[in-house]
């Protein structure tokens, strides 16, 4: 499996557009920044130029859940554009970010003179939608071990990089926020990772895995 990068739709020029013809400017977030918070008005779209940013939901009872891990070229905060309510969800920096940021007020203006931007936004914000329903479908209909295969086989895709006929996936998640984007307990999801481990599908190194064998990590999707 190939690491293709960003599979953002928008990613294309999409910086040069923010910077040069809307006006964003270009922020440095440390490590652990929090972006904006779950309930918070959200006023900007925000393009990541490097790090990493993950997405999370907190239930009245205080769970974490992750819905998405962002990368390089892809967009989050792009509710905020269409609906000035409080943000579904609270955004933190895994590593050091740094990113385009465009206030709405701009945006509007830039989407009034190209309509057609609105357009292709709507498109990724589809896009986000089909991605958060094929993971509640996932924890309905789909055992932990297999999740947690399809997981990393997705963050391979979007993260991974060869190694000496291997791949490594260099994820920047605790072993609890792996467990969180998963959707299952830290010791159920640590229990499928030395499984897969001890058959010989990969191996675990810090906040990245060696993915040895994803033709039986996909196998055990299915």
């Amino acid at each position: 499996m190939p690491a293709t990068g960003s599979t953002n739709p928008l990613a294309a020029d999409l910086a040069h557009a923010l910077l040069d013809v809307v006006g964003g400017s270009t922020v440095e977030f440390p490590c652990g920044h929090v972006v904006f918070k779950e309930g918070e008005p959200g006023d900007s779209l925000y393009l990541i130029q490097s790090g990493k940013v993950k997405l999370g939901r907190t239930s009245p009872h205080g769970r974490v859940y992750l819905s998405n891990l962002l990368g390089p070229s892809d967009i989050f905060g792009e509710l905020s554009i269409f609906d000035p309510g409080p943000s579904a969800s609270t955004a933190t920096t895994l590593t050091v970010v740094r990113a385009v940021v465009v206030p709405r007020p701009a945006l509007h203006q830039w989407i009034a003179g190209q309509p057609e931007i609105a357009e292709q936004l709507l498109r990724l914000i589809s896009h986000s939608l089909r991605h958060t329903n094929s993971m509640v479908a996932d924890l309905i209909f789909t055992d932990v071990p297999a999740r947690v295969a399809k997981t990393l086989l997705q963050l391979a895709h979007r993260f991974g990089s060869r190694e000496t006929g291997m791949l490594r996936v260099t994820h920047d998640l605790t072993q609890a926020e792996l467990a969180q984007y998963v959707g299952a307990s830290r010791e159920t999801v640590n229990k499928a990772l030395a499984g897969f481990a001890n058959r010989g599908w990969l191996r675990l190194e810090g906040k990245s895995v060696l993915i040895l064998d994803p033709e039986r990590l996909a196998r055990r999707v299915r």
